[in-house]
């Protein structure tokens, strides 16, 4: 390799330098994103949840988690929380459902992204199942309820600085997804699309 900068002239190794960082630039901007997320994911960074199968204790102490519902600007859908407010005990199994509904008259696919605040709550706030983890399609005039599963995992009253947390957010935004090959070929068939 180092022959061959050697063999550039002036010009030519400063155009290759210039195209070498522009290649790494993009190549880190690429890779920002995933690895952020991994980030997040393992830390509860910003609020980002944790995903598990269910708490093996349950506290009596309790916790209110909120529930709030936004889309993005170009998504058509009306979307809220069925219930807006929870009192749960640490470690004990909740269910809450968002409802969806496609006003439209075409089918319009969507996936939704989540965070928890306050941000230091996201590393105990775990989810066991959620409509989140899947692309989410309606048909015209379709209203569906959505669930998700999920515990606050009692951990959270040894961490300095979440312990002090008496009300936990849960907030979801829909944004509007392009339909898969998947969900073309059951609309050409006249069948129902599938949520994956």
């Amino acid at each position: 390799m180092i022959g061959f900068w050697k063999r550039l002239d002036g010009p030519q190794r400063t155009a290759a330098q210039a195209t070498a960082v522009v290649v790494l630039m993009a190549g880190m901007g690429w890779a920002a994103v995933p690895l952020y997320d991994l980030f997040c994911r393992v830390t509860g960074y910003g609020g980002t949840t944790q995903v598990g199968a269910g708490s093996d204790r349950v506290l009596d102490q309790t916790i209110r988690v909120r529930f709030d519902a936004s889309k993005a600007r170009d998504m058509p859908w009306e979307f809220r929380p069925v219930e807006r407010t929870m009192e749960i005990r640490l470690g004990e199994t909740g269910i809450a459902f968002y409802e969806a509904y496609n006003p439209t008259d075409e089918p319009v696919a969507g996936s939704a992204s989540y965070n928890v605040t306050p941000y230091e709550a996201g590393l105990y706030f775990t989810k066991i199942d959620c409509f989140c983890f899947q692309h989410q399609v309606l048909q015209p005039g379709e209203r569906v309820e959505m669930p998700v599963t999920f515990y606050v995992d009692p951990d959270i009253l040894n961490d300095r600085d979440a312990q002090g947390t008496h009300t936990i957010t849960l907030s979801y935004t829909f944004h509007r997804a392009p339909l898969s090959p998947e969900d073309i070929a059951a609309l050409d068939e006249g069948a129902e699309p599938q949520t994956n």
